[in-house]
């Protein structure tokens, strides 16, 4: 046949991509599948896994289920075979006493054969069986249970032939028995074997029990099959009762060690919660004492505790009340006769130049002391009620840029008279707008810049502003005496000082740095300080750019320490090279002790 004209052939494979298609979405979707899987399995592990390491009470219900599961299944077992090696071996002992019964019957039945023909031979054992068979059931003769007698004749001799007959003749189901078996009968020996039979019906399993008869002229073989089935019945019946036996004691046992355990764990719990509320600022929380046993015990120990605790709070809270309240009581107290005083000195101040030199510089002095005794007042006020809580943030969004400026601009005249000068760095391309309270920042600032040119040595201060997205850094560094190790943390508290002999230069009370830490923690920053000897001293101001979003060290737009700090280079100890001495010196030095000893 010829192709019509303008047919094309069909390209191969194109009736193969429908089916291809439909291979690929199949092999997708059992990927989808197998990853939900997987995801399920992971989220389902996780979760597990949390409730392990959160969960008293449940490590002690699967550890104990665990472990029960191990013990019943060892005991489940070791009864299991107990039972049956117990129910093989009663039915091994009938099982040989009915084939030797039978034994006895058979040879009975069989005397004189011997020289027959293999049919009259099969005739007389099938005769034989029927009285085995007869025999057997009766009620003396069954013992043992059900059986399938077999008779076989192996190795007789023909009268005609005169030689051995290959064939045996048999009587009963004898391709039953194994050659094992019947090789160790034909050997004049009582045998027993368990073997399984395949049937029409199935696999059975016998007890094969073979025995020869002695007594027959002939060599003959007498085989009885015993069924295990009732004892195979018997076994999974033990079985299944043991599976659900054990099944049910561990369910039993999980809800016995989950009850056990929860009292147990509610107590510590509730301990826990406790502890968490009184933590909290709950005082008064107090656990529940029923009983008198040792979790009664626990609960009086810390009930006794926690009044302790509470006990000692109040009195430090009425004691740091009393604090406060005689610090700003003395302070407004000595308001009006510090105004007195003031105006007196004032007066006096004016009228200096009338005065001899001495009392002049007296009342020049004066003034300068009561300036201080002022400022000194006002800081306690100040800090009295940021210990009372009492202070409020007047926070609004401004640019920390001329806070810095005027800061600089106010201790420039101390810093000049101190002979240290004061440099400012500010960003310049950047925004630098935060929400703060501009009298506060400008507090801090001036408090650390006082500090840095009283600590100066004659060196230049630096005042650093940096900002990035979430915070705006300020650092104040100086390159004066520095601090010590563990001065770092002692700089904020009150009336404390470095060098208790050195003089004050810029007229600070001793309360400044204590006031500028508070006014940083009522932004929700930090105020921290650095210092090595003879590298000189920074602190850094963080704050917030907003209120409502916290700062965090770690990312700060300035670091701390400072860029410029040199870290020391380790010493290494000398070490010093003793060199042997010449020859020729220890020759010459030899000779002249022998010169010396003359």
């Amino acid at each position: 046949m010829t192709a019509e004209a303008g047919a094309e052939p069909p390209e191969p494979g194109t009736p193969r991509a429908p089916k291809a298609g439909r291979l690929r979405a199949s092999a997708r979707a059992t990927a989808r599948l197998v990853r939900r899987v997987v995801v399920s399995v992971r989220r389902r592990a996780v979760g597990l896994n949390d409730l392990w390491r959160h969960s008293l009470q449940f490590r002690v219900t699967i550890s104990t289920l665990a472990l029960s599961s191990a013990v019943v299944f060892v005991l489940g077992m070791v009864l299991q075979n107990q039972i049956t090696e117990r129910l093989l071996d009663t039915k091994r002992h009938a099982a040989v006493e009915q084939a030797q019964a039978l034994a006895d019957t058979a040879a009975r039945e069989l005397v004189g054969v011997g020289g027959e023909s293999a049919d009259a031979l099969h005739t007389r054992l099938e005769n034989a069986l029927k009285k085995i068979s007869t025999t057997s059931a009766s009620p003396a003769g069954s013992t043992a249970g059900t059986f399938e007698p077999v008779l076989a004749s192996v190795g007789r001799d023909q009268s005609d032939a005169g030689q051995a007959d290959a064939d045996p003749v048999y009587a009963g189901p004898f391709n039953y028995v194994p050659v094992g078996l019947r090789q160790f009968v034909e050997g004049n020996h009582l045998a027993r074997l368990e073997h399984t039979v395949s049937t029409n019906g199935g696999r059975t399993t016998y007890l094969i029990v073979g025995t020869p008869l002695s007594s027959v002229a002939s060599p003959l073989q007498l085989y009885l099959l015993f069924p295990l089935t009732s004892e195979q019945n018997t076994v999974s019946t033990v079985q299944n009762t043991l599976l659900v036996g054990g099944l049910v004691l561990l369910i039993l046992l999980a809800g016995i060690t989950n009850l056990v355990v929860r009292q147990v764990v509610r107590p510590v719990r509730e301990a826990a919660a406790a502890a968490e509320q009184f933590a909290g600022g709950d005082l008064d929380q107090r656990l529940a004492a029923v009983g008198e046993d040792d979790l009664a015990k626990l609960a009086v120990s810390y009930n006794g505790m926690a009044a302790s605790i509470q006990r000692q709070i109040r009195q430090l809270e009425e004691f740091g009340g009393l604090q406060r309240r005689f610090t700003s009581d003395v302070s407004h107290e000595l308001r009006t006769p510090l105004t007195t005083v003031r105006m007196a000195a004032d007066v006096l101040h004016a009228s200096r130049e009338q005065f001899p030199a001495g009392l002049a510089r007296s009342t020049e002095l004066l003034v300068d002391e009561l300036d201080r005794f002022e400022a000194l007042l006002g800081d306690l006020l100040e800090i009295s009620r940021l210990d009372a809580g009492v202070e409020e943030l007047s926070a609004e969004l401004i640019d920390v840029r001329p806070i810095a400026t005027r800061a600089v601009e106010q201790v420039r005249v101390i810093a000049g008279t101190a002979g240290s000068s004061v440099e400012l760095v500010l960003p310049e391309d950047e925004d630098a707008a935060a929400e703060v309270d501009a009298r506060r920042v400008e507090r801090i600032l001036r408090n650390l810049l006082a500090n840095a040119v009283d600590h100066s040595e004659g060196k230049p201060v630096v005042l650093t502003v940096g900002v990035n997205e979430t915070a705006v850094a300020i650092t104040v560094r100086d390159h004066g005496v520095g601090l010590r190790a563990g001065e770092a943390g002692l700089v904020f508290n009150r009336f404390w000082r470095a060098d208790p002999s050195r003089n004050r230069r810029t007229g600070g009370t001793g309360l400044g740095l204590a006031i500028s830490q508070e006014d940083a923690r009522l932004h929700g920053g930090e105020l921290q300080a650095w210092g090595e000897p003879g590298q000189g001293a920074c602190f850094r101001l963080l704050l917030p750019r907003r209120q409502d979003v916290p700062v965090v060290a770690s990312e700060s737009p300035l670091p701390l320490p400072p860029p410029d700090y040199v870290p020391p280079v380790p010493v290494l100890p000398a070490v010093l090279e003793v060199q042997p001495a010449p020859d020729a010196i220890l020759a010459d030095s030899g000779a002249d002790r022998e010169e010396a000893g003359r």
